[in-house]
């Protein structure tokens, strides 16, 4: 394994305008904030940033906007996903050519493969790019569970180094390192802090989106200096938007969080629908439990 990611990365939402559209002014805006609050990563095209809502062209566009805002300042994972293996291939050699730094790659989500066939899916993946595969276990969304016995067999595989562990089990960062004998880097999903304690290098976040200089910071407490207490209470005091873009509102939450700090990224698209106005002031309040004020995005 010759790259090294760790750190918190942010899982990011998409930009739409009033229309409906892409905004990818907005968006290179948004991804330089994220990258001057020193965030160590991006992931454009996960399932917060609505990756199944957009057509091929879209997804093209946003990769190569957020790839060339970073420009090699932090590593760009691009969301690959998808239920069949070639468009995943297709969309793996997209990332390639756009410069990207490693794909994350969810499992097919409507067909529940087998472990044989998820081995034969990630190795003609794996076999097909030269990038860094991050897998991505979340049984909730995929309909299949990566187990730490399982991922220990796709840690076999060359290119498949890192995994976001989405469940709320902490212990599966704990198996999946013994199993995987330095094999495979975790990276938390859900449970940031708790996977760091366990051993995680790393966090694929969505209140980041929000909170990149606080969440990035509580990966270096944690993981680098082994300060806990002042990670812990680090961790409590950004627990309200942590807490505030879990569940359903992982998208819709966020959009209406960062509108309120001067940074619109539109609604978000159907199905969804935006945050109901009943639900806003909960927005507010979380923000300013954080201490978020609007003009911290100016």
């Amino acid at each position: 394994m010759t790259h090294n990611f760790r750190g918190t990365y942010t899982v990011m939402v998409t930009a739409f305008d009033a229309e409906g559209g892409l905004d990818l002014d907005s968006q290179a805006r948004f991804t330089d904030w994220q990258i001057r609050e020193g965030i160590h990563g991006l992931i454009p095209l996960g399932s917060t940033g609505e990756f199944l809502s957009l057509d091929e062209a879209e997804r093209r566009a946003l990769a190569k906007c957020v790839i060339d805002v970073a420009a090699g300042r932090v590593p760009v994972l691009i969301g690959a996903g998808a239920e069949r293996t070639e468009d995943v291939i297709r969309n793996c050699r997209m990332a390639e050519e756009l410069g990207a730094s490693g794909t994350m790659v969810i499992p097919p989500f409507y067909s529940t493969p087998t472990e044989e066939e998820l081995i034969t899916h990630y190795a003609r993946i794996a076999a097909s790019t030269t990038l860094p595969i991050m897998v991505y276990n979340n049984p909730a969304t995929a309909n299949v569970d990566l187990t730490p016995s399982f991922v220990a067999r796709l840690s076999e595989i060359e290119g498949i180094d890192y995994i976001k562990e989405s469940t709320m089990d902490v212990t599966r960062v704990r198996d999946i390192i013994e199993l995987c004998d330095g094999r495979m880097s975790v990276f938390g999903g859900i449970m940031g802090f708790e996977s760091f304690v366990e051993g995680a290098e790393g966090w694929v976040a969505v209140g980041s989106n929000i909170l990149p200089a606080a969440s990035a910071k509580l990966f270096g407490l944690t993981v680098d200096e082994q300060d806990y207490e002042a990670a812990r209470r680090l961790y409590r005091r950004i627990l309200p938007v942590i807490r505030l873009v879990g569940g359903h509102r992982y998208v819709s939450a966020t959009k209406a969080a960062l509108g309120m700090m001067g940074f619109p990224m539109g609604a978000p698209r159907a199905p969804r629908l935006p945050l109901p106005e009943a639900e806003l002031d909960e927005v507010r309040a979380a923000l300013d439990a954080v201490g978020v004020r609007p003009e911290v995005m100016a």
